[in-house]
């Protein structure tokens, strides 16, 4: 009896509190609907937030990293720096296809420099080190920009500035093009000498001269070269050779004169001191007292008994000097001896001759094209 009273008070009270019927029946607290809403909207909010920082922040690493590519590549100073790079991995015929480099001959005029301004030395072998390159300065005027660079070019320091204009489109950027050329020259006079060396690259002005073989040596021969670089002109031939000379080339359009003046190398003047010699002694056979197209001889005013007999005392000592474009033989002493026998016209006595003949004599030496000299020596007459 007690349990099924039990139980039956059970049934009164209600069902068990875990059965679903009566967990769906529980009655709601009230305003939890409210605040679960509000947070809903809060988190929301955060969410479209952080989305828009977002979205903000990429936007601006976009229009970050578009200045970054405009800059690096499709900027004026990206198109120096191009032309640079391809100056610094001798990549001559590269930069030289690069628009508003090469000049035409109505170019070249109005930088006043010749129409037959020589391409010769726009080349690889012709190019020394380019390092170091940084642009520091940037300058809009009107149409141009100023681009300002520093480099070092085969251990020269220098700094030059570059005119850039708009060249048109490429898609949404810009094109570039040099509103001056780079490009300037050297005008080129070397005497003493027909072949030269510019950076280790062996040239003759015959070639580089319109005129050829038939140019006027002592005339400037007229080449165009990148700017900015650094030239070293030289000469080292059998005859001719010289210390070298080195020129920056920094601005663009303008025209570096360099004369070059060579010396004779050693060699050389062997060479013609064998000549001279050989050539005096060919003179003291001549058994006459007055040798034909020598620089020595003997007057006398008595008569002549016999074949006068000549032979060189003492040699000249060749000395080989500059002479315009070729060389020279300055006034040089030396000693011829004559044996002669000579009857007086007074008396009729006979006098045995043996005598020292000073003289001077002084030449002129000329290369001929085929690398050969041809040496003129006559007496000096001062």
């Amino acid at each position: 009896m007690h349990e099924a009273q039990t139980t039956q008070d059970a049934a009164v009270g209600g069902e068990p509190s875990g059965a679903p019927d009566a967990a769906r029946r529980t009655p709601r607290r009230p305003g939890r609907r409210t605040r679960r809403s509000e947070r809903g909207r809060r988190r929301l909010a955060l969410d479209l937030t952080a989305i828009g920082i977002l979205s903000v922040l990429a936007l601006g690493a976009l229009g970050v990293g578009g200045v970054a590519v405009y800059r690096a590549l499709y900027s004026p100073a990206a198109f120096v720096e191009r032309y640079l790079a391809l100056l610094s991995s001798g990549s001559a015929a590269d930069a030289l296809l690069l628009p508003g480099v090469a000049m035409d001959s109505g170019e070249l005029a109005a930088a006043d420099l010749p129409s037959t301004t020589s391409e010769v030395l726009l080349r690889r072998a012709a190019l020394a080190p380019l390092s170091e390159v940084s642009v520091i300065g940037e300058r809009v005027r009107g149409d141009i920009t100023e681009i300002t660079v520093t480099y070092l070019a085969n251990g020269h320091r220098g700094r030059t500035q570059f005119d850039v204009e708009q060249d048109g489109w490429v898609g949404v950027a810009p094109a570039w093009r040099f509103a001056h050329s780079p490009l300037s020259a050297i005008d080129l006079t070397v005497r003493g000498a027909t072949r030269f060396s510019v950076n280790g690259f062996e040239l003759d002005t015959r070639q580089v001269a319109p005129e050829g073989t038939d140019a006027d040596p002592l005339v400037p021969v007229s080449m165009l070269v990148f700017s900015p670089g650094a030239y070293s002109i030289s000469v080292d031939t059998a005859t001719a050779t010289s210390p070298g000379v080195a020129v920056l080339s920094d601005a663009p359009q303008k025209a570096v004169p360099v004369d070059l003046q060579t010396q004779p190398t050693q060699e050389f003047v062997d060479v013609v001191q064998e000549r001279v010699d050989d050539f005096l002694a060919s003179c003291a056979t001549q058994q006459v007292l007055q040798p034909t197209g020598c620089p020595f001889g003997y007057f006398v005013r008595n008569r002549v008994e016999g074949a006068p007999q000549w032979s060189i005392a003492q040699n000249p000592e060749i000395e080989v000097v500059p002479d315009g474009a070729q060389w020279a033989i300055p006034s040089t002493r030396a000693v011829a001896h004559i044996d002669v026998d000579i009857r007086s016209l007074y008396d009729g006595r006979l006098n045995e001759v043996s005598e020292d003949v000073e003289f001077f004599l002084t030449g002129s030496i000329t290369i001929l094209p085929d690398g050969t000299a041809s040496i003129q020596v006559s007496a000096d007459q001062d």
